[in-house]
């Protein structure tokens, strides 16, 4: 594996640490991250609410705002249609919450996979138009290409607005109101340009509440929108957009408010996921914990069963439910081991020299490829498609790695697609499988132009260089002003000199390894690697390591935590 360090300019991490008063390796850190000037680091180490911008400054919420506070008046039924994963789902329990808050009782829908396919399709627009014909359609987290699907609400005198964030691959819908920064920009629109389908849930429903708080409308200068970032954060951080500007915002309060949840559902889900939220909940928490427990019931069952458990009041509701969704996670877990197995074995014996991975089989759950695909790529350090069988079609999920753009892969392959949509970062693929050939070789070739041929190697982007000497816990909380970590803003990967391990490392569970370093002054440094047990590093010789550095809670005490990815002779 590699080792990339690349040094930045060091006159302006040390003038940015003198005139924010931290240390040069936070920094060394904003720098990198793209921060060398004093006003944008500051609100990038206290992003705080009140940065938040007027909401009507995002193109068409001032409209879906004024179409919804019609609803309200007027008493009008509404029917939310909102997508299976996360967002969709976070994004259905923030407005049907708030609707119901102020008086409305809108009806609520979630496709089913398997049945009726991803999005807003006419199958499962029928299901939703079951109970009666509404006033007002709003689709979530999907129906920026559903042309026709949006043109038939509007035959049956249906208004429609549709939230979403996915790119658009032609004009966006007519004859709905559609909110979705990437389809309609402007000049001055980065803090929200990347914000998920909830984040753009909250800033309509903020202008909302500005509209109904100018009349003192009942019951709105009682409602806190703070108290719902709880479902913000959850969407932002498993959607898995850039942590920056808005989003940022929304995941340092939304994961406070989400540790001190009201919400049973959420109680039980962080319960049967063996969460403590007394010691802060993370985005880790979301994307490995919370995450999958509510994709569960989307990818294996219907997806509703997770937005009925975050709307309920009802505690023996939400303990059944949360232990049912913790049992479809298990059987999820059991199916994506298997997969990742099979397609392993797919890539070591076909796939070394490709620069993009695209992997099909017959007899694979097209409702669990996409963390298979996460998976593959995060190993291989590729561009990755995995596709299961769905009749006549290969359908699935890719996963992309940093500096390449899915979207804009799949735009050169688009004459072998079906469909095809998402973001950089994690796509939505369905194809004829006469096409998989000439799909995997398309992709590959897109791959190559967009990286060249030597990027396949798995590489480790370090942070900064350290001495073991300065890793102690004033380090960890200079650390912390930099969270939340995720997409776009990466936990710091750091560069250890001067360590040796002095007694041979402990494996557990055959496949991860403890041990104790020591410093040059012979402290020691506890540290834990995983998945790393074939290769273990030699004691008592002089090693340089990469480790991340964070706490560890263990039977009440918090200690500071090595935690490495890979070590080297000196």
């Amino acid at each position: 594996m590699r080792w990339n360090y690349t040094p930045v300019h060091a006159a302006s991490v040390e003038a940015l640490a003198r005139q924010l008063g931290t240390s040069r390796i936070v920094a060394e850190l904003l720098v990198r991250n793209g921060l060398a000037d004093p006003e944008p680091a500051g609100r990038f180490l206290s992003p705080a609410l009140a940065t938040l911008g007027d909401p009507f400054l995002v193109a068409n919420v001032h409209s879906a705002a004024e179409r919804l506070h019609r609803a309200l008046e007027q008493r009008q039924s509404i029917v939310v249609l909102g997508d299976y994963d996360v967002d969709g789902v976070s994004s259905t329990t923030l407005l049907v919450s708030v609707l119901r808050r102020l008086g409305l009782n809108p009806r609520y829908v979630v496709p089913r996979r398997l049945d009726e396919g991803y999005g807003l399709t006419r199958t499962a627009i029928d299901r939703a138009l079951e109970g009666g014909k509404p006033d007002l359609f709003i689709a979530l987290d999907c129906g920026t290409n559903s042309h026709a699907e949006v043109a038939h609400l509007r035959s049956l005198g249906i208004d429609v607005i549709v939230v979403d964030h996915h790119r658009s691959k032609d004009e966006p819908p007519v004859d709905a109101t559609l909110i979705n920064p990437h389809v309609h920009e402007s000049e001055n629109d980065h803090a929200w340009r990347h914000l998920c389908t909830v984040g753009l849930v909250f800033k309509l429903l903020h202008g909302l509440l500005k509209r109904l708080r100018s009349e003192n409308y009942p019951g709105a200068h009682d409602l806190r929108l703070k108290d719902y970032l709880d479902l913000v954060a959850m969407g932002t951080v498993a959607d898995l957009v850039p942590l920056h500007g808005e989003n940022r915002v929304f995941a340092r309060h939304g994961l406070r408010v989400l540790a001190e949840t009201q919400r049973p559902g959420l109680q039980e889900l962080m319960r049967v996921a063996a969460l403590k939220p007394e010691h802060s909940v993370t985005p880790v928490d979301i994307s490995f914990r919370l995450g999958p427990r509510i994709n569960a019931s989307g990818r294996l069952a219907d997806a509703s069963l997770s937005v009925d458990l975050l709307l309920s009041d009802d505690w023996a509701f939400c303990q059944k439910t949360a232990r049912q969704l913790d049992e479809l996670n298990r059987e999820r877990q059991e199916i994506e081991r298997e997969i990742t197995e099979q397609a392993e074995r797919f890539v070591e014996e076909n796939c070394s020299a490709a620069s993009g991975i695209v992997l099909f089989d017959e007899r694979w759950h097209p409702g669990v490829v996409g963390i298979v695909a996460g998976r593959i790529s995060r190993k291989y350090h590729r561009p990755t498609i995995v596709l299961g069988n769905e009749g006549d079609l290969a359908k699935g999920s890719g996963r992309g790695v940093a500096g390449v753009n899915l979207v804009e892969l799949l735009a050169d392959c688009s004459d072998c697609l079906e469909s095809w949509g998402g973001h950089p970062m994690a796509v939505g693929v369905s194809l004829k499988k006469p096409q998989l050939e000439a799909f995997r070789a398309r992709f590959d070739k897109a791959v190559r132009g967009a990286r060249g041929d030597s990027a396949t190697e798995p590489t480790l982007e370090l942070s900064g260089w350290l001495e073991a000497t300065e890793i102690h816990e004033r380090l960890m909380n200079e650390i912390e002003q930099l969270h939340p970590f995720g997409q776009g803003n990466p936990e710091p990967l750091f560069g250890v000199r001067g360590v040796r391990i002095p007694r041979p490392p402990e494996v557990f569970k055959e496949q991860h390894f403890r041990f104790a370093a020591e410093d040059a002054s012979g402290r020691r440094l506890s540290g834990v690697a995983w998945k790393l047990a074939n290769n273990l590093p030699p004691t008592g010789k002089p090693l340089e390591l990469v480790v991340q550095v964070n706490w560890n809670f263990y039977n009440g005490r918090k200690t500071l935590q090595l935690e490495l990815h890979d070590w080297r002779a000196v």
